[in-house]
């Protein structure tokens, strides 16, 4: 395993918004970023973390983001709306979608808002716990390029297409469940293959579609759980993309392909008030309580508890928060640094080896 230098999230915060910024990006766009990029790793979501930051500012220098886009809200409806992004960096675009939904939602008790044309938005997390802090239950999705076969199939189709889920608690911190649609996140990969580690066969296929434990062979991830995650995949995929007019499927572009053009991704929000059907204190009292009697559940052999979902990445952070953010030492040298890279990823392939 590579040697990890132990960075305060302030510092982290400020290297990424500073190398962003050199990459040509507005200081308001590179700190929204920074903050979901260090809350990532802060919650040992080291995959869309600072990990990501390289790519970042190669497709920003080659104009592959729009850097001043004309975003707009268009309200289709009294709960629907449509954010348009103009291939803005994703952060930053779906923050300001999710406000309108967030208003929306409180007004109406219910809101659907669609986000179309931005770049890769990042962990799901960082939004679900925004939705949650506003007394609100959220659901948070985006689709990705084709990296995950079908089930039964050889060759990709749709991408990783993660979907979140969050709820306020009336103590603690909200429940908040994040996960992509593909047994591993491809941002998994690209932290294995930064740490010189394996991954497990169930991960991923190589190019002939037999399973691999080599991040650099991989070919293909799989869906979680067979069928139900090649189902679940498909939805995500309908919801942010296909109903939003944008690429879907096998159309979608990809990541590391034309890196001077804007991505045209789909991000979705679904949020709904919980007030609208019971109390809502009693609500978040009863999410509270859903909390400890899980933690109050006997431990299977092995284990050492029961936690909620996104407890362990609640936990992390925490820790994280007070004793600083470990950070591949690669990863750093290059944060620290005044290289802005134009050619190390364009023109690969959707798993980062040269086609």
């Amino acid at each position: 395993m590579n040697d990890v230098v132990i960075v305060s999230p302030d510092k982290l915060h400020n290297l990424i918004k500073n190398k962003l910024e050199k990459a040509g990006l507005k200081s308001e766009h590179a700190d929204e970023v920074a903050k979901h990029l260090v809350f990532a790793d802060s919650c040992g979501i080291h995959s869309h973390g600072a990990v990501r930051v390289d790519y970042y500012a190669e497709r920003i220098a080659k104009k592959g983001v729009t850097i001043d886009p004309k975003m707009s809200f268009e309200k289709t409806g009294p709960c629907t709306g449509i954010f348009h992004g103009d291939n803005g960096i994703g952060q930053y675009v779906a923050e300001k979608a999710l406000k309108y939904a967030i208003e929306m939602a409180k007004e109406n008790g219910v809101a659907i808002v669609g986000v179309e044309k931005l770049s890769h938005s990042g962990t799901m997390a960082y939004y679900l716990n925004e939705i949650a802090e506003n007394d609100l239950i959220g659901l948070s999705m985006c689709q990705s390029d084709p990296m995950v076969v079908p089930f039964g199939g050889r060759e990709p189709y749709y991408g990783t297409n993660p979907i979140g889920f969050g709820a306020p608690a009336s103590e603690g911190l909200p429940i908040v469940f994040d996960m992509a649609t593909s047994v591993q996140a491809w941002g998994k990969i690209l932290d294995a293959r930064s740490k010189n580690m394996e991954i497990p066969d169930t991960w991923a296929v190589d190019r002939k579609g037999v399973p691999t434990t080599n991040p650099h062979d991989v070919g293909a991830l799989l869906p979680i759980s067979g069928p139900k995650g090649y189902g679940l995949m498909m939805i995500v995929d309908i919801l942010s993309g296909l109903m939003l007019g944008l690429p879907f499927g096998g159309h979608v572009s990809s990541m590391y392909d034309k890196m001077s053009e804007g991505r045209d991704l789909g991000h979705t929000f679904i949020l709904i008030d919980p007030s609208r059907f019971m109390d809502i204190n009693k609500f978040k009292e009863n999410i509270t309580k859903t909390k400890k009697e899980l933690h109050s559940i006997k431990a299977a052999e092995g284990f050492k508890q029961v936690f909620y979902p996104g407890e362990v990445s609640q936990i992390t952070y925490e820790k994280y928060q007070r004793e600083g953010i470990p950070v591949e030492k690669g990863i750093y040298e290059y944060l620290v640094s005044d290289i802005v890279h134009y050619d190390k990823f364009g023109g690969q392939s959707a798993f980062a080896s040269k086609k």
